[in-house]
């Protein structure tokens, strides 16, 4: 299928997923993400929880990197340019909702992509490539290609991956890893 058809799919997936069964998937993530080899990582980027679309709740992994002395980066959506801008999500950081439904720091420290040496990379649904649907503005290829070669991208998946996704171009990034419930 191609990644217009599997974001339909995918959205309409989630939101009939019932909340308790969200928190049971996210669980299994946390485990896994609780699992990895953070002992060369100094900066980590996360999303924050677009819970409109019924992402996966992040704030578990941010405070687990805290607790691993890992800087935690997240970022603003810029739609006029659809590119990110990064900022350090400190304890005293505020947040607020875009116009957009978006979680966005406000007090924030900038952050260069250059800094990062991990990055939790949301998506709808991936391949067994690594590939990734995510909601069609092409915001994280853009980020993901500016970032050092070295950078560890982990996808944050709630259902399997599929077998392949059609439509993959030269401006899609696969992933180093991809974590999903049970997998």
């Amino acid at each position: 299928m191609t990644k217009s058809e599997l974001r339909k799919i995918y959205l309409e997936k989630r939101q009939q997923t019932s909340n308790d069964v969200l928190q049971q998937l996210a669980s299994t993530i946390y485990e896994q993400v609780y699992d990895l080899d953070l002992s060369q990582v100094k900066t980590a980027h996360i999303f924050l929880t677009l819970k409109k679309f019924k992402e996966i709740d992040t704030l578990p992994i941010i405070h687990y990197l805290r607790e691993k002395n890992i800087k935690v980066v997240v970022s603003k959506c810029d739609f006029t340019t659809n590119s990110l801008q990064h900022y350090y999500l400190e304890k005293q950081t505020k947040t607020e909702l875009s116009r957009y439904g978006i979680p966005e720091p406000l007090n924030a420290k900038k952050a260069k992509e250059t800094d990062l040496d991990l990055v939790f990379v949301p998506l709808l649904i991936s391949d067994k490539h690594n590939f990734r649907v995510g909601y069609g503005k092409g915001f994280y290829d853009r980020f993901l290609a500016k970032c050092r070669k070295n950078v560890a991208t982990v996808g944050l998946n709630l259902f399997k991956p599929i077998d392949e996704i059609k439509d993959i171009n030269e401006f899609d990034v696969p992933l180093d890893k991809v974590i999903y419930p049970n997998g």
